[in-house]
């Protein structure tokens, strides 16, 4: 069996927590968990992708659902970025984008690398400015995590994780664990970004804590020819 070992070392300090308005009925959150000053994961992979004492499935395997999209154009980020906007406009500001153009639109923007075994699909989108035609600073790009096909039905998508813009000078900080009336929701700063995790309460808090422990850059997650 194969085996390799890697370790994720990963800052952590008190970030603020949201949805963005853009999953309804979160509710309350009932309390707040700050992982130490430094978190520190050893983990061995099997053919099992086992993490600890949670199994996980590997991001590149799954279906990327808007890996489809026609005449992607992919350049410089402010040309990717008005693109994506003239190919989406006329249907809003929340517009359908590949993965291969969020990695372009957004430089080291970061996915995980494990997901939770029942997930099958991911869905994204870039989120705009529309009286500026540029990305929402907010909340940029957004993931949707399903395990069935993908808004078929609404409770099948298990986890979401929103993408926005860090305020200038936040630096790395350490991720924050709140429980919200649907599940639990992970905040942290890394590098330029802005990054919040949301699970719904079918998802063990572990499996979003390891989501957030092994993101690594959308563009070594970007398909490969044959």
């Amino acid at each position: 069996m194969k085996r390799v070992a890697w370790i994720v070392v990963l800052p952590v300090l008190l970030a603020a927590c949201g949805e963005s308005g853009l999953l309804d009925g979160l509710g309350d959150r009932s309390r707040q968990v700050v992982y130490g000053s430094t978190t520190t994961v050893t983990t061995v992979i099997d053919d099992d992708v086992e993490t600890g004492t949670v199994r996980g499935k590997r991001a590149v395997e799954l279906v990327w659902y808007n890996d489809t999209i026609p005449d992607q154009l992919v350049g410089d980020p402010s040309y990717t970025i008005a693109q994506v906007w003239n190919r989406g406009k006329a249907a809003g500001r929340i517009i359908q984008a590949s993965r291969l153009e969020i990695a372009a639109g957004l430089p080291g923007v970061a996915f995980p690398r494990l997901v939770p075994r029942q997930v099958g699909w991911v869905t994204s989108q870039l989120l705009y400015d529309a009286a500026s035609a540029t990305l929402d600073g907010g909340t940029s790009v957004q993931f949707g995590m399903w395990q069935v096909e993908p808004y078929t039905v609404d409770e099948g998508r298990v986890a979401i994780l929103y993408v926005g813009s860090a305020p200038d000078g936040a630096g790395d900080t350490d991720i924050t664990s709140e429980s919200v009336e649907q599940g639990t929701s992970l905040a942290w700063y890394a590098a330029a970004y802005r990054y919040e995790l949301f699970c719904r309460a079918s998802l063990a808090e572990e499996q979003c804590r390891q989501m957030a422990d092994t993101m690594v850059g959308l563009d070594t997650l970007l398909p490969t020819d044959g």
